[in-house]
């Protein structure tokens, strides 16, 4: 059974189970240990520890994706953006009464107010949701709901990021989190309790389908060009010292030379004898130049594909970027961030929202929908045109809170002042 599948089924079994209070992952001096096996890293064990990830035990490439965005400056580039893209617009909880119609308005308008305010008295919040944008690189993120009894019922009063280093799998992909008294199997995810964020899931598989694995490949390839480059600038750059000696010379004079050659090329001063001849041989021209740099700019837009789906908005090196293209690739990469909204708002509406309504009012209580807000018009002006248009013109419903959002301003209480604006 798909590991996505099981969760919806806990949850349906879960609904009326109570969550357990307090903090249940407790740090540990563990988590903040790292490994850097992107030192040295050959193909041979890139596919080794793949495989210890599909195996269950996914620790060795959690530090392995970290290290790899921490030394590729391009892959930490693209891959900020994209979650940057997602967690730098601001977010909604909408009443399931605006998507549905089988839903009383009521209930559902005071379902979505509980769990705004929930949310914006979530110190973490947003924080947490960063962590969850991980989860499009490492393809799973699983971050704690801490409850706590707040005016006689349970309310989330903390989020916690889980430890990537902490997460194993079972045998059926479940996952698992590494605790004191379970460091090797690790303890089963309690109902209501955990965020479980998969957005890539191959088939179920929560270890497989993240971008950094997609792209690992690529880095590997990235990494060895890198290497030879260096190599070679470091042979290339600089001139061959040559001395020639007389037939006669003898061993003791040699080894001198040879010494004073190297002596030489790192102090760029030397003393030789007249019977010396001593040359410098300039490295030669290779027409259009060695392949690292072409290699390096093909794997840095095949890592940009798969971040992106396109390369215009992040190199435009040795590419015609026309109008027409760029706006081509703009809108695909709009297309990436309404399918990472939705899958967010997946998440976040059956791990966070649906408990918090529960606990609150009931089992059968309409769940409000998470979303995010993009960013649709450039201006103030923009959008006060739009606004006023729709209003105005199309005769269109639009609610104040949306208004207020949308401008950004505060919406004021009805005990305090407003200003009253201009006389129409």
């Amino acid at each position: 059974m798909r590991w996505t599948q099981r969760i919806v089924n806990a949850v349906r079994g879960a609904r009326a189970e109570r969550p357990r209070p307090g903090r249940l992952i407790l740090p540990r001096s563990a988590d903040t240990q790292r490994d850097y096996p992107t030192a040295g890293l050959t193909p041979t064990r890139l596919l080794a520890i793949l495989r210890e990830m599909d195996d269950g035990a996914p620790a060795s490439a959690m530090h392995l994706f970290e290290d790899m965005e921490e030394k590729d400056a391009h892959l930490f580039a693209v891959a900020n953006t994209r979650r940057l893209a997602l967690t730098g617009l601001a977010w909604q909880v909408v009443s399931a009464a605006e998507t549905r119609t089988d839903v009383d308005r009521g209930r559902a308008e005071e379902a979505a107010a509980y769990c705004r305010s929930v949310l914006a008295g979530l110190d973490m919040f947003e924080e947490f949701a960063q962590h969850l944008a991980l989860a499009l690189g490492r393809n799973i993120a699983v971050g704690e709901i801490v409850w706590d009894a707040v005016g006689g019922r349970l309310q989330p009063v903390d989020l916690v990021p889980v430890d990537f280093a902490r997460l194993v799998f079972d045998d059926l992909d479940g996952p698992r989190i590494l605790t004191e008294d379970e460091p090797r199997e690790g303890i089963a995810l309690l109902p209501n309790k955990f965020v479980v964020h998969t957005p890539h899931s191959v088939s179920g598989h929560p270890q497989r389908g993240g971008l950094l694995r997609v792209t690992a490949l690529m880095f590997l390839a990235k990494n060895l060009t890198l290497k030879d480059w260096l190599v070679f600038s470091e042979i290339f750059g600089m001139p061959v010292r040559v001395a020639r000696y007389e037939p006669g010379a003898t061993a003791e004079e040699k080894q001198e030379m040879l010494r004073m050659l190297e002596t030489l090329g790192m102090h760029a001063a030397g003393i030789f004898s007249k019977a010396i001849e001593l040359q410098f041989l300039q490295g030669g021209s290779y027409g259009s130049g060695p392949p690292y740099e072409h290699l390096v700019e093909f794997l840095n837009r095949e890592i940009s594909k798969a971040w992106l789906g396109q390369t215009l908005t992040t190199d435009t090196s040795g590419q015609r970027a026309a109008l027409a293209s760029t706006q081509i690739h703009e809108m695909v990469r709009k297309d990436v961030l309404a399918d990472d909204i939705r899958k967010e708002g997946r998440t976040l509406r059956r791990d966070l929202l649906g408990p918090l309504t529960r606990m609150q009012f009931g089992p059968d209580a309409p769940v409000p929908y998470f979303t995010r807000q993009p960013g649709q018009f450039r201006s103030v002006d923009e959008r006060i045109r739009v606004l006023a248009a729709a209003v105005n013109q199309l005769g269109l419903r639009i609610p104040q809170r949306w208004v207020h959002e949308t401008l950004g301003l505060p919406q004021a209480s009805a005990e305090e002042p407003a200003l009253p604006g201009a006389t129409r």
